[in-house]
């Protein structure tokens, strides 16, 4: 039995479960692809499937909106694939296993996609409507958004005749989004050496940390992983002796980083050095994120006398040098617009291979020159150390346009259902909007979209009474469309 079945709006969720049986994690679309293909031959659509798995389908004016202007609804099929540790769940070939938990919508142990699986939920209820009004649609599903938006950077934007745009990839229900950061991704790759060692192994595991988007809350003071690991190994250098063997932490350049694991060596003697560490700083990190990351904890745990292949000591000096000194958090808030986050950096991938350190980090500004110097920053930083840098998923911000019909027809509409304001607002968090306002001249656009919780962690939650309500905003908004 379906576990969305007795929930409103039935098609809305209907899809959203069908969405989730099929694995669509990012670089893993084809799938979902062919799946949105097959239901606009099902529906009679006309539709564009590109070489990247992009879909366009089209759906005609309903009678009375013959001469409304084009509407583009737009939302990403893929999903951040995370998992808690002792999760048995392989992305590429299972479904996810859904729980409805009163209000809330999860999955059991990884995240939900619901970031953006509403959005394509969304649309195909909208496209399989026989009794709503609205304009000629254009409903854009585009791959890869969490990778670097590489699906909307790479879609030829002629097939496509609106120039009014909802995107549906907001997470905040009554917020209109207006206006996004742009972003980069960096990656760094620092060369080591190693030679051979023995000694007593221990694996330090740093873990219990809260994650969350780096867009969306990265202004929460929550502790990355990856960042208290450097620290870890700093101030362990100052009590005792060790060897770096194994380092890693983090899954997702924009997913603040929940665990990261070490493996080090050192003389038997000096375990107890390790571990009384380990402990001490546990208490100093619950202390300093008191109020947003309270259950950092610090596994110390010995595995007995071993060889390995250790770090150098110089690049082993070279690394947590690195690390001591890489960016993570917010850089600077915007001047203009109160609360907002203008400028971030999260170092979310950490892995220490054989001969080299890599470190992707996922890099955020609303501005392009401060995007672009804390870029130069982490690149000097690498290049300093004898390593090499180079940037991948480059996306514009989205500006915010002073004239905007769509925005003002969004407000009222939302006032008159509702009898208040809808907040209007810019994030910072990137979203393709951006791409798309760059390519698509006079591009009037705007996203929305449900209440989502701890998107890209196991926690994500999907507020199914907001889901509802959105749905409900949307389909007015369609239908207030006539002109």
């Amino acid at each position: 039995m379906p576990v969305l079945e007795n929930y409103e709006p039935k098609k809305v969720f209907h899809y959203f479960e069908e969405i989730c049986a099929i694995p669509h994690g990012s670089g893993n679309t084809k799938q979902i692809s062919d799946y949105l293909v097959k239901f606009a031959k099902d529906h009679d659509f006309d539709y564009v499937q590109d070489d990247m798995n992009n879909v366009v389908i089209y759906k005609p004016a309903t009678p009375g909106y013959e001469k409304a202007p084009v509407l583009i609804l737009q939302g990403h099929m893929d999903m951040v694939c995370e998992k808690r540790p002792e999760v048995e769940h392989d992305f590429t070939k299972d479904g996810l296993k859904l729980r409805a938990d009163g209000d809330f919508l999860s999955a059991e142990g990884t995240t939900l996609g619901g970031d953006d699986g509403i959005a394509v939920a969304y649309g195909l209820a909208i496209l399989d409507s026989t009794d709503l009004p609205h304009p000629a649609l254009e409903v854009l599903f585009t791959v890869d958004e969490e990778i670097g938006l590489l699906g909307a950077d790479g879609f030829d934007c002629s097939v496509l005749k609106g120039r009014r745009m909802i995107n549906l990839d907001s997470e905040n229900e009554g917020s209109l989004w207006v206006s996004c950061a742009g972003g980069v991704s960096g990656n760094s790759y620092l060369p080591v050496q190693r030679v051979d060692a023995s000694g007593e192994k221990l694996s330090v595991k740093i873990c219990g940390l809260t994650g969350g988007h780096s867009g969306a809350e990265i202004d929460k003071n929550r502790a990355s992983a990856n960042i208290l690991m450097g620290q870890f190994l700093y101030e362990l250098g100052a009590v005792c002796g060790y060897a770096l063997a194994e380092l890693e932490g983090g899954q997702k350049d924009n997913a603040i980083p929940r665990e990261c694991q070490a493996s080090i060596l050192v003389l038997p003697e000096e375990v107890s050095a390790v571990t009384s560490l380990a402990e001490k700083m546990q208490k100093d990190f619950r202390e300093e994120y008191t109020g947003s990351d309270e259950n950092i904890t610090i596994q110390a745990t010995k595995e007995g006398e071993a060889d390995a292949s250790v770090l150098h000591p110089t690049s082993q000096e070279k690394v947590i040098f690195y690390l001591m000194n890489l960016p993570f958090g917010v850089k600077k808030m915007s001047g203009t617009i109160e609360g907002l986050v203008e400028t971030s950096c999260n170092p979310g991938i950490l892995k220490l291979y054989g001969d080299e350190l890599f470190v992707q980090t996922s890099i955020r500004s609303a501005v392009g020159t401060a995007k672009e110097a804390l870029s130069h920053k982490i690149q000097y930083l690498t290049e300093f150390l004898g390593g090499e840098y180079d940037t991948e998923g480059d996306y514009p911000a989205w500006e915010y346009r002073k004239d905007s019909p769509l925005r003002d027809k969004m407000v009222e509409v939302y006032r008159d259902l509702y009898g208040k304001e809808l907040k209007v607002v810019a994030i910072h968090a990137g979203l393709e909007c951006g791409l798309f306002y760059e390519r698509m001249e006079g591009l009037d656009c705007t996203s929305l979209g449900p209440d989502i919780l701890d998107i890209h962690t196991s926690e994500e939650r999907l507020d199914m009474g907001s889901v509802k309500r959105v749905w409900e905003y949307l389909i007015e908004v369609l239908k207030n469309l006539k002109d």
